[in-house]
């Protein structure tokens, strides 16, 4: 028997106007569920309507038709069953990591030794337990996505929704980082609907790939991994990986 779904994208359209007064159809009845605890991954040519359409899922903008749907209620805005975690994560300069980290807890009125209890917990699971007081300014790149990973979990989403979180990281530290999450949302039992560029990353994260087709975007073809989670690295230099990453190509060249 098939699970409902977590989340329902539902004939989802999105249709912008310029300032000129041009109207540009980003999304035409786009309709993909995702399942509970699956990490669904969302491909498909520059300008397709893939980060639009992680915003309208959050809650953060209204879709010109169609609806999102989590565990059955209409989302009508953000609300904390959603989690977003951004390509370029921008932290609160002025307080440390935990700081970081607590914030969100502490907004919802979350007792302080609670709060601390919380960010201790993730902070440990992204690897930074050994940088609670540090300062933004003193972290690299992939650490400060370790930060926005913990202050999402911090907050106890049931989706995690994630804009290409390691386009601007280097190819090892968006390795480390890769396998960091396949961990982290395992053990954390997260839902996560997550976007990017990168055909290979798509393959080693997802357990489906939607791939989309060029603007106005549409799902042109759910493509299934097959593969358990959590994966080992080395699944990237199997034959298995090798057609999975011809089959999605080839699906995305065509609407190149």
């Amino acid at each position: 028997m098939t699970a409902p779904a977590k989340l329902l994208i539902d004939g989802v359209s999105m249709r912008f106007r310029t300032k000129r007064g041009d109207t540009i159809e980003a999304l035409a009845g786009i309709s993909f569920a995702v399942r509970p605890r699956e990490l669904a991954v969302i491909v498909g040519t520059s300008g397709c309507g893939k980060s639009t359409l992680l915003r309208i899922a959050a809650g953060l903008v209204a879709p010109t038709a169609g609806r999102v749907v989590v565990d059955g209620r209409e989302v009508v805005g953000p609300g904390a069953d959603r989690g977003m975690v951004p390509q370029a994560y921008t932290p609160f300069h002025w307080l440390t990591v935990q700081g970081n980290v607590e914030f969100g807890p502490r907004l919802r009125g979350v007792p302080a030794a609670e709060r601390r209890a919380l960010a201790n917990r993730y902070l440990e699971m992204v690897g930074l337990s050994g940088f609670a007081g540090a300062y933004p300014k003193e972290l690299s790149g992939g650490m400060l996505q370790r930060v926005a990973l913990a202050r999402a979990l911090a907050n106890d989403p049931e989706i995690l929704l994630m804009d290409e979180p390691f386009g601007a990281l280097d190819a090892q530290t968006r390795s480390e980082m890769q396998e960091m999450l396949l961990k982290v949302t395992e053990a954390a039992g997260q839902t996560v609907l997550f976007v990017t560029h990168d055909i290979d990353e798509a393959i080693y994260l997802g357990d489906r790939v939607f791939v989309m087709t060029s603007r106005p975007g549409r799902l042109r073809e759910t493509v299934e991994v097959g593969v358990p989670r959590p994966r080992p690295l080395e699944f990237t230099a199997t034959p298995e990986f090798a057609a999975l990453k011809r089959r999605v190509l080839d699906l995305v060249r065509r609407e190149t």
